[in-house]
């Protein structure tokens, strides 16, 4: 089965980087020079470069009204400008990780959750996918819990 992989929109994230640190401590975001560690940005699904401004920020992931409403920390990168979308490829950002993936159905209920190293991935995407009551994943890193990007089918 198909699956499509979809970063967050840059838009809802730009007048961010705009704020000063104390307005966006207020928010609380915090904004930090990428220092060569691994920072996965959840609008590119890349890493930030050493040196590039990016936030850490709470992101609501999952905004409907059910008992899995979540939200969690995230990475954005001041340079990342357009959604990650690609479809039957896994980006090495997913591939690196041990990750989480949970499977909703339309009402936005989890019906189902793995965790899987990265580099099988796709065969959990597609798995799950092939639940006709599965209406999307949500992909997080296992260790920290943090989301990481959408999975419909593609």
């Amino acid at each position: 089965m198909s699956f499509r992989i979809l970063g967050l929109t840059p838009e809802q994230f730009r007048p961010l980087f705009a704020m000063t640190d104390l307005a966006l401590k207020q928010l609380g975001a915090v904004r930090l020079i990428a220092d060569g560690q691994r920072i996965p940005c959840r609008v590119s699904m890349e890493h930030a470069i050493p040196g590039e401004e990016i936030l850490l920020l709470n992101f609501e992931h999952q905004p409907a009204n059910t008992p899995y409403r979540a939200a969690h920390a995230i990475y954005v990168r001041k340079g990342a400008d357009k959604t990650f979308k690609v479809v039957d490829t896994v980006p090495e950002l997913l591939a690196s990780r041990l990750l989480s993936v949970r499977a909703f159905d339309g009402g936005h209920m989890m019906i189902e959750a793995e965790v899987c190293e990265g580099i099988d991935a796709a065969k959990m995407f597609e798995q799950l996918l092939a639940n006709p009551q599965t209406s999307y994943l949500h992909v997080h890193i296992a260790r920290r819990g943090c989301y990481l990007a959408r999975v419909e089918r593609g």
